[in-house]
């Protein structure tokens, strides 16, 4: 049983959570967006990965690949560094949007960069 006490600090921990899923879901909205693709569909899962996949140029079929364990980590490293290359950023900064993605998705979200890829219309 908790403490009578630990209730205030649960309540801000969740209203924290619930921030940062905002700040990462509106960052890859912008990621999104900057790459021609729904923004909103930074909200939907599973689809959300596709749209990853659409932003790397890599087939949607991939999404299969997620399902498979330990490929899905290898197919998820190929797919950060694609981005991060579409984006004008190195191997390192691929790596970053691997590991540490609440970081990286944000940079390339609200920061200055653009996408080098062709537009998706075209």
């Amino acid at each position: 049983m908790t403490e009578s006490g630990s209730a205030p600090v649960h309540i801000v921990m969740l209203a924290v959570a619930l921030l940062l899923l905002v700040f990462e879901t509106a960052a890859l909205w912008r990621v999104l967006a900057k790459a021609g693709r729904p923004g909103w569909g930074a909200i939907i899962p599973i689809y959300n990965l596709y749209l990853w996949l659409k932003v790397a140029k890599r087939p949607g079929w991939w999404l299969i690949l997620y399902l498979i364990p330990g490929v899905n980590i290898i197919v998820h490293i190929v797919v950060s560094i694609d981005v991060a290359r579409l984006f004008g950023k190195g191997t390192t900064f691929g790596v970053g949007l691997w590991l540490l993605p609440w970081i990286s998705v944000p940079i390339l979200g609200f920061g200055s960069a653009r996408y080098l890829g062709p537009n998706p219309a075209a």
